[in-house]
């Protein structure tokens, strides 16, 4: 799938939900605290920057900030918060572009490695990542646990969410590991024969064991991983992850 289509204008003009989901701020200041931290006084790369979500509270820390995103309408939806002397931004994809200087610490949040269709993608993306950080650089990265056991047997798919004029369908390839997820909706006049609006969005999915090899494919070792930014412990029931991979010193 195209990814500039994806994330298209209508995609970066309602994207940002101030205050809700992954935008409240007891969410955003947990993930620009550990963030600080991991940065240890260095600059930052954030991968797939979008529209400055987690960059710009991160740059208000006094952490600098640089971004690399696919989506030239999501670049202009962060232009329209600030300009590019306060956060810098490569248009390109995260597993080749190259941004200038090196950095202390990369990130990858919120599910964003899967919009990476094939496993040499995301090892690229790793590798990406080393190229750009200092000898002790650290790679985070935000992602949600595969949830397959929702599935019932022979069963490829399954409703995540349903409500007023809105349902949810994830379905899984699960010999690909890709999973799309369906979004349903519908105008509140139902009796007016208007048709549904639909639109899918597809991740590859990976399980915690596969994203340690990528690491090591890249020359990274895993430092830590939590169920969250608030170093909350991983689980087997954990539904996500924040996982910390470093670079040797030396």
């Amino acid at each position: 799938m195209d990814q500039q289509k994806l994330w298209d204008a209508e995609a970066a003009r309602t994207y940002d939900t101030p205050g809700e989901g992954m935008f409240a701020d007891e969410v955003l200041e947990a993930t620009a605290k550990r963030l600080e931290s991991l940065a240890g006084g260095g600059r930052a790369l954030e991968f797939a920057i979008g529209t400055g979500r987690v960059a710009i509270p991160l740059m208000e820390r006094g952490v600098p900030v640089t971004g690399i995103e696919l989506s030239t309408a999501m670049i202009a939806r962060l232009r329209e918060k600030t300009g590019e002397d306060t956060i810098p931004v490569v248009a390109g994809d995260m597993a080749t572009t190259r941004a200038p200087g090196d950095y202390s610490l990369v990130y990858l949040v919120f599910n964003t490695i899967g919009n990476l269709l094939t496993q040499e993608e995301q090892v690229a993306c790793f590798r990406n990542a080393a190229r750009h950080l200092r000898p002790g650089g650290r790679f985070v990265i935000e992602l949600g646990v595969p949830d397959l056991r929702r599935l019932p047997p022979g069963q490829p798919g399954v409703i995540f969410a349903a409500g007023p004029g809105y349902v949810g369908v994830d379905s899984y390839d699960a010999l690909a590991q890709i999973l799309v997820s369906h979004h349903f909706r519908f105008p509140e006049d139902v009796d007016g024969g208007r048709e549904a609006m639909v639109s899918r969005t597809p991740q590859r999915y990976i399980w915690p064991a596969e994203l340690d090899l990528m690491g090591q494919l890249a020359g990274f070792a895993l430092e830590s991983r939590h169920a969250d930014w608030a170093e909350s412990e991983f689980t087997g029931e954990s539904e996500s992850h924040v996982s910390v991979y470093r670079l040797p010193t030396g």
